[in-house]
């Protein structure tokens, strides 16, 4: 039987899309203009913003003719942030290849990631209505949980060992980050689970006079937490270690309504950082950058001293976009591209991208609220807490309020494995806005 699905006119998004189609193109303008001095540019140096702009306006135009009823915010906020990160990988592409030939198809490799990402979304997006994937994702909720321990164990045995962290496997010419597809399988399992399980974790146990919390309920998600934390430290993955036990927290509490959990799960984390710091040599490393990288300025503090250069000299409105010297930070495409934002665009350049997160982030809280299901809620719910902590951990991180980790900034940094899976958070955001809603 063909399911017919009546057009809808989404105006609001279309209308909010035009921000991101315009910056690009004239983000890409200024990136040919500023270092030639003149106003001289052609319609060849700016096709790639040309596409970008086309792919945004056909993806809504197609969300339209397909009939599809959910959030109007979430992609236009998504689309800003990507045209953000994807004009400073234009931008940083010269200066980093002049100095490493091997960073000349950086933009190159971006535009792909991003074009698949945004086609990963939308599809996702387009299966509301065709497949009910709030049926089947918490029927196989074990499933998901075995392609996590899989994943996870496959990375350990396998995987590449880039800095002394195995955080990617090598397969050809493509490498795949693992942990950032565990972040999303483990997600739809702990919803699953605590929804099945909603009302029995939220309930005491009794043990003779005491009461308890219900344990043999708990202690499946507790083993499962556990063991991939442990396998995440064993890999030296510290920063997806942090991000894994701030979502399982956060939908722990959601679920069962128990301030108790958090407080005990925090005790429990500031012990184990503790313990961390004494047996890891990376952490304590990471720590001393963190307290005072000038204690080293030429080898391990290199990377925080440059950066916190390029953040003081950026001011309130930065030296202008093309006109600052970002590329002395290592790996600026990756965990310092928020330093980039903030030597050329200043403190209200990177507040207005840390306002654009964080309302993608409420647009997410919002659509668990609305929603009906209570394993699609819990969903949302996780989902946009890993937006919201990646965020915090990597920008804490390169400002120095806490020890650096390695995650990127979400939709901004440069990373095939990470631009990916966050579309494709996206897009079960986008299916899950288009759920039946609460009275």
């Amino acid at each position: 039987m063909h399911l017919r699905y009546r057009p809808t006119f989404r105006g609001t998004e279309l209308s909010l899309l035009l921000y991101p189609a315009l910056l690009i193109i004239l983000g890409l303008i200024m990136i040919v203009v500023v270092p030639r001095g003149q106003v001289d540019w052609s319609w060849n140096d700016i096709w790639v913003g040309i596409a970008y702009a086309t792919a945004v306006i056909v993806a809504s135009i197609f969300l339209s003719a397909r009939g599809f009823r959910g959030d109007q915010v979430v992609l236009p906020l998504t689309a800003l942030l990507a045209a953000l990160g994807l004009l400073m990988i234009q931008r940083l592409t010269p200066d980093l290849a002049a100095a490493e030939p091997g960073y000349g198809s950086l933009a190159q490799k971006h535009l792909i990631f991003l074009a698949a990402g945004l086609l990963l979304a939308w599809s996702i997006a387009m299966l509301a209505g065709p497949m009910n994937m709030i049926e089947w994702l918490p029927r196989y909720k074990y499933l998901w949980l075995l392609l996590s321990m899989a994943l996870q164990l496959a990375t350990f045995v396998i995987g590449v060992d880039v800095g002394g962290a195995k955080l990617w496997i090598s397969v050809g010419p493509i490498q795949i980050q693992p942990s950032e597809i565990v972040k999303i399988t483990l997600v739809i399992f702990m919803a699953a689970y605590l929804d099945q399980n909603r009302d029995l974790i939220g309930t005491t146990w009794k043990v003779g006079p005491l009461s308890l919390p219900p344990i043999p309920y708990l202690l499946p998600m507790v083993l499962m937490w556990s063991a991939c934390l442990l396998s995440l430290v064993a890999l030296n993955d510290l920063g997806s270690a942090l991000l894994f036990f701030g979502v399982f927290l956060v939908m722990l509490y959601v679920a069962s309504g128990r301030v108790v959990y958090v407080a005990v799960g925090l005790i429990s984390f500031a012990i184990a950082c503790y313990v961390a710091w004494l047996a890891f040599s990376r952490i304590g490393i990471r720590v001393q950058n963190w307290l005072d990288p000038w204690k080293d300025p030429y080898n391990t503090g290199y990377q925080q001293v440059q950066s916190d250069y390029a953040i003081s000299s950026g001011g309130l409105l930065g030296s202008g976009f093309g006109l600052g010297s970002p590329t002395f930070i290592p790996q600026v495409q990756t965990d310092f591209i928020f330093s980039a934002f903030a030597e050329e665009l200043g403190l209200l350049g990177t507040l207005a991208i840390l306002v654009v997160i964080f309302l993608l982030a409420m647009r997410g809280f919002m659509i668990a609220l609305r929603v009906r299901d209570g394993f699609a809620q819990l969903l949302a719910t996780g989902l946009t807490t890993i937006i919201a902590i990646q965020t915090i951990i990597i920008v804490g991180g390169v400002t120095r309020l806490i020890p650096l980790t390695g995650v990127t900034l979400p939709f901004v940094s440069y990373g095939g494995s990470s631009l990916l899976c966050n579309f494709v958070i996206v897009g079960l955001l986008l299916y899950v806005s288009s759920l039946p809603k609460r009275v």
